[in-house]
């Protein structure tokens, strides 16, 4: 098996990679000119927004693991570029040139509309408005309706291996005026990895499966856990199940999170 990450030096795919290559994996990683993938990986230099540059990517690829995305940024036509039209164009490299390659992509938790009722589930109508969900549904889509063997796994926040991810969370939520009752549902990098090694055996072939951890975890908790102080409240919580996502449908398929909970890592030393 040979697969293609692209997105492979961003928080998610640089620590997917390296897990791969540790693993034994034939794994290609496509980067722009100057940037560096973990040993062990053959580097193919394109740009997913330069469709000439994909052909010799995606050639003889078994698998594509479709990370690469925009969303740290105000430029809503950035994030609709990078995240639409970037991933037109792999699928259609794909189909040209390796059509029988199964497509895995990954997509977010955001895209559940704040005020559902219940945890969001894959079969949801969703109507994200900002630009990221929105961008990330309507490129589910194409590959959805591509002919391609393909797998979209919606991926929760996502920390670990000293990302700092974790620790980012009480700030930017307290700007956003975030509940401390709010729950998020959480994945360790760790099992990013056990997901799609899953999803590369088919498991997961024509289906949108949420992946998140056994535990979703409240914004005061995170705060007490990176050591930040956030205020509480006893107010009702408006929207309960902002955030917080169903995974009956990934335990159906045999996804098994190795790290089940942010205290598990804490207690292993992965955070």
């Amino acid at each position: 098996m040979t697969i293609l990450v692209t997105g492979g030096t961003g928080l998610v795919g640089s620590r997917l990679l390296r897990r791969f290559a540790e693993a034994g994996v034939d794994c290609r990683g496509l980067v722009r000119p100057g940037k560096e993938l973990p040993a062990g990986v053959i580097s193919i230099q394109g740009d997913i927004l330069s469709p000439d540059s994909l052909a010799a990517a995606v050639e003889g690829v078994t698998a594509v693991i479709h990370l690469a995305a925009q969303f740290r940024t105000g430029d809503e036509a950035e994030i609709w570029k990078v995240n639409l039209e970037g991933t037109r164009n792999m699928i259609a490299a794909v189909k040209e040139h390796a059509s029988d390659a199964r497509f895995l992509m990954a997509s977010t938790s955001n895209v559940y509309d704040p005020d559902v009722s219940h945890p969001g589930r894959e079969d949801d109508h969703v109507t994200p408005t900002l630009a990221y969900p929105a961008s990330k549904v309507e490129a589910e889509n194409e590959l959805r309706t591509s002919g391609l063997n393909w797998s979209i796994l919606r991926l929760p926040f996502v920390y670990g291996d000293q990302d700092g991810h974790l620790e980012s969370v009480p700030s930017m939520v307290a700007a956003l005026k975030w509940h401390p009752a709010q729950k998020l549902s959480v994945l360790h990098h760790e099992d990013i990895a056990t997901a799609f090694e899953l999803a590369l055996t088919g498991a997961m072939d024509g289906l949108v499966v949420n992946i998140a951890d056994e535990a979703p975890l409240t914004i005061f908790e995170i705060a007490q856990i990176v050591g930040v102080t956030y205020e509480s409240s006893s107010e009702p919580l408006s929207n309960p199940w902002k955030g917080h996502m169903d995974v009956a449908l990934s335990r159906s398929l045999g996804f098994q999170p190795t790290v089940s909970t942010v205290y598990e890592a804490i207690r292993e030393g992965k955070l």
